[in-house]
């Protein structure tokens, strides 16, 4: 897993959105190709070599990268993007689905619990308009973002503070989820496969998460298309306890048979 090599984060580097946008655009390219030359990512984004040089400088700071001799190459310590270059990325996708996890969110009282992500960052968004909810996560992305709103309730949980995603972990967090009723669990995720259920990137977050799960009368599963028929590191949930999949027309159908075939309900959005 990438750490920082700093309290910086890449967001307070790049110092602008249309430019973390085009690091996450970098790093997708350079994993694809494994390696990849300065000239090479000049012609794909434009800009000057020296610009490009600077956006690796960026990322290679942050242990995402490798630099090399006129480019870059794929760290093979790097599982997963920081929060704030994940937000940049299937942007219209996720608002899809953040809309449509929040349509079957009952409009009377309600406690909802929330994972951190980027796609359960943009159902908090959605969420403000709706009243007398009880929001209960461990992300303090998400308390963020639902504070501002006073006819949301928000109750966080304890917990280490993973400085990847921004989530509170450990059994702090396990047992705030576990003293609470939660009518609505929405679970964002690394990975969603017929196979090997639910998961993400980091087992003690996987743990905080399976106890969120465990406590909600119903779990809605919110992941875009690049997420489907893809396994991460530890798993949160088995797909029995997935009550609805919401995703977009990028996923693999083949894999969403799958998933129907276990009995998760899909929405395609």
């Amino acid at each position: 897993m990438a750490t920082a090599s700093s309290t910086t984060s890449v967001a307070e580097l790049t110092g602008s959105r249309k430019r973390s946008r085009r690091l996450a655009a970098i790093l997708d390219v350079v994993a694809e190709r494994g390696e990849v030359s300065l000239h090479e990512l000049r012609d794909l984004f434009g800009g000057s070599i020296a610009t490009v040089r600077r956006d690796l400088t960026v990322l290679a700071d942050q242990g995402l990268i490798v630099r090399t001799h006129g480019g870059a190459k794929a760290s093979s310590s790097v599982l997963e993007l920081p929060v704030d270059l994940r937000d940049t990325r299937f942007q219209d996708a996720k608002r899809r689905i953040a809309r449509a996890a929040v349509a079957l969110v009952p409009r009377e009282r309600h406690a909802v619990a929330l994972s951190g992500g980027s796609t359960t960052a943009g159902v908090a968004r959605e969420l403000a308009h709706h009243m007398d909810l009880t929001v209960v996560t461990n992300s303090l992305s998400i308390a963020s973002l639902v504070a501002p709103h006073p006819r949301l309730k928000v109750v966080m949980t304890g917990g280490i503070l993973r400085a990847q995603s921004l989530e509170l972990v450990g059994v702090l967090a396990e047992g705030t989820f576990s003293a609470v009723n939660i009518g609505t669990a929405i679970l964002g995720a690394d990975g969603v496969s017929a196979e090997a259920g639910i998961t993400t990137h980091d087992e003690t977050e996987a743990r905080t998460n399976h106890a969120m799960v465990a406590r909600a009368r119903r779990t809605i599963v919110v992941a875009d298309g690049s997420k489907i028929g893809h396994t991460a590191l530890a798993q949160m949930c088995a797909v029995d306890l997935v009550h609805v999949l919401i995703t977009d027309d990028s996923a693999d159908p083949a894999e969403l048979e799958r998933l129907r075939a276990a009995g998760v309900e899909i929405v395609v959005v």
